[in-house]
């Protein structure tokens, strides 16, 4: 299990198991918060506590972060697809030795999260926006 907190720990996630990879995704976005993510279900392999606020980019995907201390937390997907809501957490915001194995292919690629094909998907639908 990992567990990742804001910097005021008024935000936080769990990701129960370990993560089959993460991610240093490029969008316009991602490029900006600089974020390192580790993806599942909501609910399932994820759990996030604490209030946010959320920068909804498109109609697929929002951006939570903390309100007083403004820490990029998990994105989550706007809409449930056959397996659940998708969401994937900051592994920023975990201490850096839980994460330090972790190798984090760019350009909008996952190892072993979620397909490739379907981030590219979301990622569109919210440019398209």
């Amino acid at each position: 299990m990992i567990q990742g907190l804001c910097h005021c720990g008024a935000v936080r996630w769990q990701f129960e198991g370990e993560p089959d990879g993460a991610t240093a995704c490029n969008c316009t976005v991602c490029r900006r918060y600089g974020v390192l993510w580790a993806y599942h279900y909501e609910g399932e392999g994820i759990r996030v506590s604490g209030a946010t606020h959320s920068y909804v980019r498109g109609k697929a995907i929002e951006f939570h972060f903390c309100p007083a201390c403004g820490c990029i937390a998990f994105w989550r997907a706007r809409q449930k697809d056959q397996q659940g809501r998708r969401i994937a957490v900051n592994l920023r915001l975990a201490e850096p030795e839980a994460v330090a194995s972790y190798s984090a292919p760019v350009l909008r690629q996952v190892a072993g999260g979620m397909p490739n094909s379907r981030l590219k998907a979301l990622l569109k639908a919210a440019s398209d926006s």
